[in-house]
């Protein structure tokens, strides 16, 4: 397939011929979803924790004896029962990441790609720099786009004043090539790749 190629001053800038199999491919939702749950897992800290009957303090004598009571046995006055006891089956610090397989995680990649080209929310950009970091002028520029909720996918080196000038700016995010991932394209509306960041993904996802 083929798409046009503009600038961010909304001039004409040639076309890109563009693989069908990373671009044109069939949107698999429930796979997108699993690699969305995969990259939050792995982002979790996991370090939220309870104290056990070990790691409370208190004393460790019996509080009565076993029998004659009438009252339920009872070894320490630290066991789950007790107020300022243990917690029963509370979190320990733990990692949440699972496993996905390579072949699922390149076929969301495409998957979300594909969801982009089709809904008319992909746009391919001769080059992402600007010549200063200024955030109203790049404001202006994305404005005239109709770009208000947009991910900018660079080459290997993100522009300095490019990020600089994002920074300030909300729903605009600016990454590398490498650090394209299938949440990030799915949370902004529109997503803008440069020639170098759409040869890339292809060589990547061929």
């Amino acid at each position: 397939m083929k798409l046009d190629v503009i600038t961010l001053d909304n001039g004409a800038a040639g076309s890109v011929e563009l693989s069908e199999t990373v671009f044109g491919a069939e949107v698999r939702h429930d796979i997108v979803h699993r690699m969305v749950n995969w990259q939050l897992a792995k982002r979790r800290s996991g370090n939220h924790k309870t104290k056990n009957v070990s790691e409370i303090r208190g004393s460790t004598a019996k509080p009565w004896r076993q029998k004659g009571t009438g009252r339920a046995r009872a070894g320490t006055t630290r066991a789950t029962q007790f107020r300022g006891g243990a917690t029963v089956f509370g979190p320990v610090v733990r990692d949440h990441a699972h496993r996905l397989p390579r072949k699922v995680r390149r076929l969301a990649m495409r998957s979300a790609l594909s969801d982009k080209q089709a809904g008319g929310r992909l746009a391919i950009l001769d080059d992402a720099a600007l010549e200063a970091p200024k955030t109203r002028e790049l404001a202006a520029r994305l404005a005239t786009l109709g770009w208000s909720n947009v991910l900018i996918v660079t080459g290997p080196e993100v522009d300095a004043n490019l990020a600089r000038a994002a920074a300030n700016l909300p729903n605009v995010d600016v990454l590398p090539q490498q650090g394209a991932n299938v949440y990030d394209i799915m949370r902004r509306d529109m997503l803008v790749l440069t020639r170098a960041a759409a040869e890339h993904l292809q060589e990547r996802l061929s």
